[in-house]
């Protein structure tokens, strides 16, 4: 055998520590390409408009996650009802949600703020804004934090509250009586002008709509009409909305979130954060999209100085609800404030 000075030595022994670091570092990849790591999310939305506020960032997620995890999507009610989803994700029968805190009966108090807390925004810039430069973000943290098994991860903006009826309404008056498809919070406030809500799995709100059961939907802005099959069941879109965007959130049970690898959690914000850019274009094209071109809603507006009533009165909503907690009050002084930045800011603000 040929004889091996100490430099010789040293460079196969180089080579063959790189090549053990090297299969140390890809073990995790291969074992996750044999065993990927699976989750199963349930969205709020039905089928047709999962397509647009979720789906493509899934898609995404799980391309770029190249074999080491999976994550399977479920729309409204479709493993679990909508109203009990909080439930099921911190028993860890679903591993992810994608809702607002009040539809899924998130036991915290900042839940009545989820969804159309009325008139908190104008338009869905708001959303984003509040929550990244206004301190929200850090108050949702510290929420949920008190809540053991579910961690809140993330939340945008998405599409205004009107009404779309079978009926015209021109006036408060014409809300009187009418049964309408709605958020709980959005509904509690709406009481006030005798509006009678109404809580239906997702997928009847069609058929209800036919039979006579509803009158009306107030959980949307003109762009779900038209995409989920809303406007061919209606007559007319009432303008005025009671919030300029809905806020909904990302959740996950809190094992299943701190299990994940650094780069996989990364990867599902970037994803997150993907979903909310597309809602806000995809919403703000749709909203004057139909309006204009969709043909199959007439359109309808309470006059201003008869909706002021309203408005005023989701003003005074809001001190009721400030009262309710420290932390409701320290929410409600940053959407008075972030109002009044806004109308001081003037056009393109507030008009």
């Amino acid at each position: 055998m040929k004889n091996m000075n100490k430099r010789d030595f040293l460079k196969k022994a180089g080579i063959g520590a790189t090549a053990t670091a090297a299969a140390a570092i890809s073990a995790p990849y291969v074992h996750a390409k044999n065993k990927p790591i699976k989750w199963r999310l349930q969205t709020y939305a039905g089928a047709s408009l999962a397509e647009h506020v979720i789906k493509p960032s899934i898609d995404a997620f799980n391309k770029a996650a190249n074999g080491e995890m999976i994550i399977e999507l479920y729309t409204a009610d479709q493993l679990v009802p909508t109203g009990e989803l909080f439930r099921a994700m911190q028993r860890g029968t679903i591993d992810a949600v994608q809702s607002d805190d009040d539809s899924i009966a998130a036991p915290v108090d900042v839940s009545v703020f989820g969804a159309y807390f009325p008139f908190a925004s104008r338009y869905s810039l708001d959303v984003p804004t509040l929550f990244n430069h206004y301190g929200l973000n850090e108050i949702w943290e510290e929420a949920y934090s008190e809540v053991k098994g579910v961690k809140w991860l993330s939340a945008g903006a998405w599409d205004p509250c009107n009404f779309t009826t079978k009926e015209p309404i021109r006036s408060v008056a014409d809300l009187k009586g009418k049964r309408i498809f709605t958020f709980p919070t959005g509904g509690r406030f709406l009481k006030k002008f005798g509006v009678v809500p109404v809580t239906l799995p997702w997928e009847d709100v069609e058929v209800a709509m036919q039979t006579g059961e509803l009158d009306g939907i107030a959980w949307s802005g003109i762009t779900e009409a038209y995409t989920v099959g809303w406007a061919d069941v209606n007559n007319y879109y009432l303008t005025n909305n009671i919030s300029g965007a809905w806020s909904g959130s990302y959740f996950a049970n809190e094992d299943r979130w701190n299990e994940l690898p650094p780069h996989l959690q990364t990867l599902f914000k970037l994803c997150m954060d993907s979903s909310h850019y597309y809602r806000q274009h995809w919403y703000w094209w749709g909203e004057a999209h139909y309006r204009t071109t969709g043909g199959k809603l007439e359109l309808t507006t309470i006059p201003a100085n008869e909706w002021k009533v309203i408005e005023t009165a989701a003003y005074e909503y809001w001190d009721e609800i400030a009262a309710k907690s420290e932390r409701s009050a320290k929410i409600v002084k940053i959407l008075k404030d972030y109002a009044t930045t806004m109308q001081k800011a003037g056009a393109p603000y507030r008009y």
